[in-house]
This record gives C-alpha cells, structure tokens and sequence, in this order.
C-alpha cells in the first residue's frame, strides 16, 4: 500500500512541476455534473482540476519547494487547479464558476513559487487573457520606434516645405 501512495505522490509532483502555478479550491457541496462542466472549461485552456488526499498534496508540495504556507489551506474537500496553459485563464474560470454556483470557494495558490492568498488569485483572473497583454506590450515597444522615425523624416520633410515655398514664390 505504501509503494501505491508514493506513485500517486510523484504522479502529483510531475504534474505541479510542469505547471507554473497551482490553485487550491474547496468544492464542497458541488454535484458530479457541475465538477464536471468545471473540468471542461479548465481544458479548454490547458489546465487540469485534480482532487487527491489533501496528505498528498502537501507531500508533493513540499517536495516542490512551494512555501510552507500552502499547507494552511489544504483542509476538507480540497482540489487543486494546474496546468500549463494560461494561469489569468485558469483563474478566470475558477472565479467566474464560483460565482455562478456558489459552491466552489478558491483558497489560494502558488504562482512561480510564490505563496498567492485567495484576493491575489482572484486580481490574476482580473486581468486580461495573456494575448492581449502581449498585444498592449508590443504596442508600448512600438511606440518609441514610430517616433524615433518620424523624428529622422522630420529635417527631410522641413527641407521639401522650404524648397516647395520658395518654388511657389518664384
């Protein structure tokens, strides 16, 4: 039996070191059907809702080096959130769902081993999808460049006004 727990162990920790993050959440009181729809949205965007021994999460944590911290909100009817996709993704699905059956409670979670309380999780699913961020990024990157140019034009396009005055006079 001991040789069975320690596989279901390692399993978890090859699963939370692939993930960069990791949400806990309490589903109690959620029917089979709605954990389920639950599963579904989270695949959708590369992210797994995995329910062990709450004893085997914390084994598999602290093999991970997460912070002791997590251990405090492992308790009752535990599930944790990972994945490799999206994490503002994953905890936009966790918030939203909470809200629309008020039986899923998130906790808190780990995001690049640092300890995230439930309001931190929650402000993460707040922010725009990690596409739009890199769109916002690109468009500060490119704004320096586009002035930069016109800053080069500008004696070229100074001088053609000169010349084009002086012809119209002549």
């Amino acid at each position: 039996m001991k040789a069975l727990k320690q596989i279901v162990i390692d399993d978890l920790l090859a699963r939370i070191n692939e993930s960069p993050y990791l949400i806990v959440v309490d589903y109690s009181g959620m029917k089979v059907a709605e954990f389920e729809g639950l599963r579904r949205r989270l695949s959708e965007q590369a992210g797994k809702l995995q329910v062990t021994k709450n004893t085997f999460v914390r084994l598999a944590a602290a093999a991970a080096e997460y912070p002791e911290g997590l251990a405090d909100m492992l308790g009752g009817q535990t599930a944790v959130a990972i994945g490799t996709g999206d994490v503002c993704a994953v905890a936009k699905i966790l918030k939203t769902y909470s809200k629309e059956i008020k039986k899923l409670e998130i906790r808190g979670g780990v995001l690049d081993g640092a300890l995230l309380n439930k309001a931190q999780v929650e402000a993460i699913a707040d922010l725009p999808p990690m596409d739009s961020l890199r769109a916002q990024l690109l468009g500060l990157f490119q704004t320096p460049a586009q002035q930069f140019v016109r800053l080069l034009n500008e004696p070229g396009a100074s001088l053609a006004r000169v010349l084009q005055a002086k012809a119209d006079q002549g």
